[in-house]
């Protein structure tokens, strides 16, 4: 079997299983790496030794966390592979990812969220940047909400994440206003929450993770704020927020549908004024 066959195969049993097309993005461009390197070869003629030198070839360029996506990528497609008995031994089972580098998340301070709501221009932008805070989603998960899925009264959304895992995320009553002033500005029949300013082929489209980044970008370059803003800085900005104002860890975990707490504890680095503040009230020497 060839390396294309055998991923489409893989791609039909993850679809099965509800994989996202986020993911399935992701593992294509991994298969086109691996064909360009091997050649559309036989699996069953890849050994361990050939893989090895596959990830050093760009290991000194690649961060940790990119090399560590290639590796599960490949333990997770020669497992599958051998599992279903389509070749005779699985040469990724001795393959480990590199130690990942601690990274601290990154916040927008208060000042800062203020003077960008300050310099939003239209309904869309006031609700965008509101609803990124303060619901705390991921942009994939924004990116699929329609308006039909809004529970005004509970002021929440329910929303499929990572894996497919449904959750219900919540908005703040300010993000509520701008979320009903945004749709009471539209006259089209789309039931995308959040779509483009133009039509595009003669009706109106879904907009982009792209169009919503680079919204988000054009409400901070007129701000003028020397920061970089993007839709991962505000969920972690929320995650900030529900910190100083002593929310447990393990709630946060749950209102980002995190799947292990480690990655909610991130969080914790930020937190250096909350630990001071902690230090000076119980050391007493």
């Amino acid at each position: 079997m060839k390396l294309s066959e055998a991923y489409e195969v893989y791609e039909i049993d993850k679809r099965i299983l509800g994989y996202s097309e986020y993911t399935f993005k992701a593992y294509r461009i991994q298969n086109n790496l691996l064909i360009k390197h091997f050649g559309n070869a036989d699996v069953e003629t890849i050994t361990y030794s050939q893989l090895k030198q596959y990830l050093g070839k760009d290991a000194q360029r690649l961060k940790p966390s990119s090399l560590g996506h290639r590796v599960r990528f490949l333990r997770s497609l020669f497992r599958y592979l051998h599992e279903e008995g389509l070749i005779p031994n699985n040469p990724a089972s001795k393959l480990r990812e590199p130690k990942n580098e601690q990274r601290i998340p990154k916040y927008v301070k208060q000042e800062d969220l203020e003077c960008l709501r300050e310099y939003c221009k239209i309904p869309l932008e006031h609700c965008l940047l509101e609803l990124m805070y303060s619901s705390g989603m991921r942009v994939g998960e924004v990116f699929s909400v329609d308006i039909a899925h809004i529970d005004w009264d509970r002021r929440s959304i329910v929303v499929f994440g990572k894996g497919s895992k449904e959750r219900e995320v919540y908005f703040s009553v300010k993000c509520k206003y701008w979320l009903k002033k945004y749709i009471d500005s539209r006259s089209d029949e789309n039931p995308a929450l959040f779509i483009t300013q133009r039509k595009q082929s003669g009706e109106y489209k879904r907009l982009s993770i792209h169009q919503m980044r680079w919204t988000l970008k054009q409400i901070a370059k007129r701000s003028s704020i020397n920061v970089n803003i993007y839709p991962h800085r505000m969920r972690h900005s929320l995650a900030q927020s529900l910190l100083n104002n002593d929310c447990p860890i393990e709630m946060i975990q749950s209102i980002l549908g995190h799947s292990k707490i480690e990655t909610t504890k991130l969080y914790l680095y930020l937190h250096g004024d909350k630990r001071r503040e902690v230090y000076n009230r119980y050391f007493l020497g």
